[in-house]
């Protein structure tokens, strides 16, 4: 049995994927570089959109910065259902642990992924925050990484004596181990503030982000052509994969047009967006409306035109994964999608 937030957290599961997907795929194609780059890219996109905005939003201004540094990471990831521990030694050294499963490098993403994606995020946010806080003292030590086999992503906030050079922003310290994990000091999001159908979209949101500027910073990394050959391929294989997965969980069937539909309609307001559909009398034909597309919100020319291309093949792939072979066209206006399925051969 469904409930209303089952199709947000179909949503959630789906970008989730889409983003290891893409991972894998420029990994593997476009080698350890290029996604060390693009990784980079991502992340300082992030962060110059989402660290100093959210401050406010989690309470932590007024604390010291290796602190709120910490509790800020914690904070931002589980709202995102990333497990992160927080233990602080001093008001100018504060640690973050992330345990596995990893979101980050999902299943067996972990051994597909080489390290300089994670070079690439450290360097791309965590030796950003003292830059950000205006604070040139403030730097993040890596004890740990996720993918070298040591016990997963783990360092420390410190906030040091002297001005930091940019090459000192990051540094590396393997030899050290965090203090222990103490509960009761678990920074928590107010519970008045953040119901669980706000956390449900939340994490919703935080996978798509992810996809959203991953699609936009990777074009500008290996170009737009290449960007929509390996963006829209990796979308289709997602959605060919996951499509079971998400007509489980909202208790639709592998069936015909009408039921196609009928997913489409379920797992499409999943976000936020309006979607209704009519189904032909003979059920070899259906018409999905959506409006809202919030996959899009804020984009608009080149951008918004790749991340479209890319996203609308998810669905694709999703309906060309049921057992009845069936053709998928789509309109975009303004605003809207219009999805056009009929039996392959019909249209």
């Amino acid at each position: 049995m469904t409930n209303e937030t089952t199709p947000i957290e179909v949503q959630a599961h789906l970008h989730h994927q889409y983003f290891l997907g893409l991972q894998l795929m420029v990994s593997v194609e476009e080698g350890k570089d290029v996604v060390g780059d693009w990784i980079f890219r991502l992340f300082r996109q992030q962060h110059a959109d989402k660290f100093l905005s959210s401050f406010n939003k989690l309470g932590l201004d007024g604390l010291p910065h290796a602190v709120a540094c910490a509790k800020y990471h914690v904070l931002s990831n589980s709202v995102g259902g990333v497990r992160v521990e927080y233990m602080a030694d001093s008001d100018t050294k504060a640690w973050v642990r992330f345990r596995y499963p990893r979101w980050m490098y999902d299943g067996p993403a972990l051994c597909g992924i080489p390290v300089e994606a994670s070079r690439g995020f450290l360097k791309g946010w965590y030796a950003q925050n003292g830059v950000s806080l205006r604070n040139p003292r403030l730097g993040y030590v890596c004890v740990s990484e996720d993918l070298t086999g040591q016990f997963g992503f783990c360092g420390y906030f410190k906030e040091y004596h002297h001005d930091l050079s940019p090459e000192e922003r990051l540094q590396f310290a393997p030899d050290e181990t965090p203090p222990p994990f103490d509960p009761a000091a678990q920074p928590r999001p107010p519970a008045k503030q953040w119901s669980a159908e706000r956390l449900t979209k939340a994490s919703r949101n935080y996978a798509m982000e992810y996809c959203r500027n991953g699609i936009l910073e990777l074009a500008r990394v290996i170009g737009r052509d290449r960007t929509l050959e390996i963006g829209k391929r990796a979308a289709r294989l997602t959605g060919l994969q996951q499509y079971k997965h998400m007509a489980d969980a909202l208790g639709c069937v592998d069936g015909d047009v009408a039921d196609a539909a009928a997913f489409l309609t379920s797992v499409l307001a999943g976000m936020g967006d309006t979607v209704d559909s009519d189904i032909g009398a003979d059920r070899q034909s259906a018409t999905v409306r959506q409006h809202g597309l919030r996959i899009v919100r804020g984009m608009t020319g080149d951008d918004r035109d790749i991340m479209l291309s890319c996203w609308t093949e998810l669905w694709r792939g999703a309906v060309s994964s049921h057992r009845q072979f069936i053709d998928v066209r789509v309109e975009a206006r303004d605003d809207a999608l219009t999805w056009h399925l009929a039996l392959k051969g019909e249209q």
